[in-house]
């Protein structure tokens, strides 16, 4: 019988974990994305005032931009640094694809910004980052829209999946 028990409990606690890594899975993307909101903004403002070469001013973002997205920033100078004819476009993609943290959805709003990093004259790059900005800015709407309801829903259907699978085992 007290196996029986223990093996409930673990099983609670093993389904209950997973929603709550879940919630927490969703929390980070959506932060993730807010951060990397907000690098644009401040790439726009380098770009358009002071042209900071475009290393130097992956470092600078660095310092704002904690967690994963300042990650790919610092891989993006090191990758530019390194290059001997830089190209920023494959050098955005080998950054993005050495960091495994960056959740999905930011992933593929940077994907779209390295497209039209370097690619362009200023005027170009400017509504390349608006344009990157507005998709980021429907990504985080969607991903915003009812967050608390669908946090809260992955906590409770981790924890009934794990009380419901305890009692047919039981």
């Amino acid at each position: 019988m007290m196996h029986k028990l223990l093996g409930a409990i673990m099983i609670l606690l093993g389904c209950g974990g997973f929603g709550f890594s879940m919630a927490a899975r969703h929390r980070r993307d959506v932060r993730c994305l807010q951060v990397f909101l907000a690098s644009l903004d401040y790439l726009e403002c380098e770009l358009e005032y002071r042209l900071t070469p475009l290393p130097d001013l992956c470092r600078k973002v660095v310092r704002i931009c904690p967690g994963a997205v300042g990650k790919v920033y610092d891989r993006l100078a090191s990758e530019l640094e390194g290059q001997a004819v830089p190209t920023v476009e494959p050098c955005f993609r080998q950054a993005l694809l050495s960091d495994g943290e960056l959740p999905p959805n930011t992933r593929a709003v940077m994907e779209q910004f390295g497209q039209t990093l370097g690619a362009f004259d200023l005027s170009g790059q400017l509504r390349g980052i608006q344009s990157v900005r507005e998709s980021g800015m429907r990504t985080l709407k969607t991903l915003s829209d009812n967050q608390f309801r669908r946090i809260q829903n992955y906590k409770t259907l981790g924890i009934c999946a794990g009380a419901a699978l305890a009692i047919l085992l039981i």
